[in-house]
């Protein structure tokens, strides 16, 4: 029994720093089973309740701790385990100041509470934890639980339903063909239906190229080319380029290639060992680098779909696996024994050398900086600058000086400067040389990022890496075992709130809310190495949302949102088409289409997002002046 409002703010405190079940705002929902591992203060408040209770609560599924006054519920579902969204059956109220027992019965009623989210409810060893949360991860997905006010009752999530054309088939969401028919039905799938004539390079082709994958020589193998587009796109690129197709290509050699593309292959073969199969086969023809790409976004469940084994069977008669990303990469490395690497939602690239993914992952948090120009006319480096050129570029790339057989112009410089050195000091002659400097201090962070991140996968030892990458570490730290220190001091303050807001506030560049720092894409290699870290984190497993141009760092919750707004160069207050959002604690992805909001919702302030050498930034100030007069 309680004796005063001092022990209630004690349990009121216990609840609200509880690790285990569903804190809302004036009360903690736990699962019976829960009950033994709460706060033991928790527990020994629940035990007065249930002597005061005693054989009423038999059954019960979970335990309501009131926070706003001295009550606990027990509540009943007994379709917890089977229904997705199970309703209240009844409640018992106990009333621990009044010792007073009372119940409500929710048998009759037509529009009984139900739940949303039972993951949150239940211990992460729950038997159906990991079903539970996947269910919750499409609903999110699909918008379905963004306005918690207007589905916590039967008929409201049905209404709902109805309207989106969503049905349940277990704990997974359907659309079903024919939604008044109960009945099983089999289907022959039309695999080539899912090809795609294109008149553009598909997207995870494009991002290859753009990646410098393909180089003089590379050689080209799509695997299950489908209408052959993207070979003959390749081919017209000048590379040697080929590809095979069950349905429209049959008679084609399989050949092995460079770069093998497997794209959008896996999600439209709904037997599980012929999946693998693909994916084995790609990976056996590859050389150097293998391009997968799937479907990952749950985005068309209004075009009529009905589940078919671990996917959804389209109306067009074919079949899609849609993935979750992570689930994705997971899939993948455990069937190839990699380690694949992200290009974009839905496409990784694997290595065949893990010394090349590692130059490749390193490559990607190169921040772009410009060649220092000539600023000072010096006689003898305007005589020898077409020389001397490669070695700037090179220096530009690296932050340092090339070491042996690592610049084509090698015996040339040296047979006229001796050394590197010397070469680079008549440079240093002409141009700045605190551009220089900053370039080799922008390039340690770089790296800095890239280790740190490394972190999360198994940071490869030095053996492991590229010559061109072990001369890095050699040259901008001394050595690889110093860098990886000063990665691990950075990723160990990554998850410091404080320090993440303080940097976000403290920003030269983008635009500062109480809440978050808003850039452009094109200022994040600005931004100091530990926010450059904090959204590493995010575009680790997921890569960036492709075409986002805006990137929100949150500081008062681990989220990253990306940005997509078609117009930002061309209007002045460009309209936003949609958005991904990472949540770094669960790293759950939500994903928002608002091109057919009316009205749209439209970017003010842009210039603030942008540093003041972007091209177009003048204009920007510009715009902005002439809307606020």
């Amino acid at each position: 029994m309680l004796k005063s409002l001092e022990q209630f703010s004690t349990i009121v405190d216990c609840c609200q720093n509880s690790q285990i079940g569903k804190l809302l705002p004036t009360a903690l929902y736990v699962h019976t089973c829960a009950l033994k591992i709460l706060n033991p203060i928790l527990q020994d408040y629940e035990y007065e309740a249930r002597k005061l209770a005693q054989d009423q609560i038999e059954g019960a599924t979970l335990v309501k701790f009131g926070t706003d006054r001295p009550k606990i519920s027990y509540l009943f579902y007994p379709d917890f385990d089977r229904d997705p969204h199970p309703s209240l059956l009844k409640s018992i109220i106990v009333d621990l100041i009044n010792q007073e027992v009372s119940q409500r019965n929710y048998h009759n009623s037509d529009n009984p509470p139900i739940l949303h989210r039972k993951e949150t409810f239940v211990p992460q060893d729950y038997p159906l934890y990991q079903e539970f949360k996947e269910l919750t991860k499409e609903e999110v997905a699909l918008g379905l639980l963004d306005n918690s006010r207007y589905i916590g009752t039967f008929q409201e999530w049905q209404r709902l339903l109805l309207q989106q054309g969503i049905d349940f088939a277990g704990h997974h969401l359907v659309c079903p063909i024919n939604p008044l028919s109960g009945q099983k039905r089999t289907f022959a799938i039309e695999r080539h239906k899912a090809a795609l004539p294109r008149k553009d390079l598909s997207r995870p082709v494009r991002l290859a190229l753009e990646a410098g994958l393909f180089t003089e020589g590379t050689t080209f193998f799509d695997y299950g080319c489908g209408y052959g587009s993207d070979v003959e796109k390749i081919r017209d690129r000048g590379y040697s380029s080929y590809g095979w197709d069950p349905y429209y290509y049959p008679e084609n050699s399989l050949t092995s290639a460079d770069i093998v593309n497997l794209g959008y292959i896996i999600n439209v073969v709904e037997d599980l060992a012929e999946r693998r199969e693909a994916l084995v086969n790609a990976w056996q023809l590859t050389n150097r680098v293998l391009i997968v790409s799937a479907q990952v976004l749950i985005d068309d469940r209004q075009r009529g779909l009905v589940a078919y084994g671990d996917g959804i069977i389209t109306n067009r008669n074919t079949f899609q696996k849609y993935f979750q990303q992570e689930e994705l990469k997971i899939y993948i490395d455990q069937v190839l024994k990699v380690d694949a690497i992200p290009a974009s939602l839905g496409i990784y690239f694997v290595f065949k050398d893990s010394s090349q993914a590692e130059a490749f992952q390193a490559s990607r948090f190169y921040s772009r900086v410009n060649t220092p120009r000539v600023a000072i006319k010096v006689r003898n480096f305007e005589d020898y600058q077409e020389l001397l050129t490669p070695l700037m570029e090179f220096f530009a790339q690296k932050g340092r000086l090339p070491a042996k057989r690592e610049l084509a112009q090698e015996e040339a410089i040296k047979a006229e400067f001796g050394t590197y050195h010397r070469a680079f000091k008549l440079v240093l002659q002409a141009t700045n040389v605190d551009e220089w400097d900053a370039i080799t201090e922008q390039r340690r962070h770089d790296l800095l990022i890239y280790l740190a991140l490394a972190k999360f996968n198994n940071r490869p030892s030095s053996q492991k890496l590229a010559p061109e990458l072990r001369e890095d570490f050699k040259s901008l730290f001394g050595s690889y075992k110093v860098a990886c220190l000063f990665a691990d001091q950075l990723l160990f303050s990554v998850g410091n709130l404080n320090k993440i807001a303080y940097l976000c506030h403290n920003s030269s560049y983008g635009k500062k809310l109480k809440n978050a720092l808003v850039i452009h894409a094109s200022t994040l290699g600005k931004l100091e190495p530990l926010l450059r870290l904090y959204e590493g984190c995010a575009s680790r497993n997921f890569s960036r949302f492709q075409d986002a141009n805006v990137i929100k760092l949150y500081c008062d919750q681990p989220k990253i949102t990306y940005l997509f707004y078609p117009d930002f160069d061309t209007e002045a207050f460009p309209a936003l088409h949609s958005t991904m959002e990472v949540n770094l604690s669960t790293l759950e992805i939500v994903y928002r289409d608002y091109s057919r909001r009316i009205p749209p919702l439209r970017l003010e302030q842009k210039s603030a997002l942008v540093s003041p050498d972007y091209p177009l930034y003048q204009q920007f100030i510009e715009e902005q002046q002439h809307s606020n007069n």
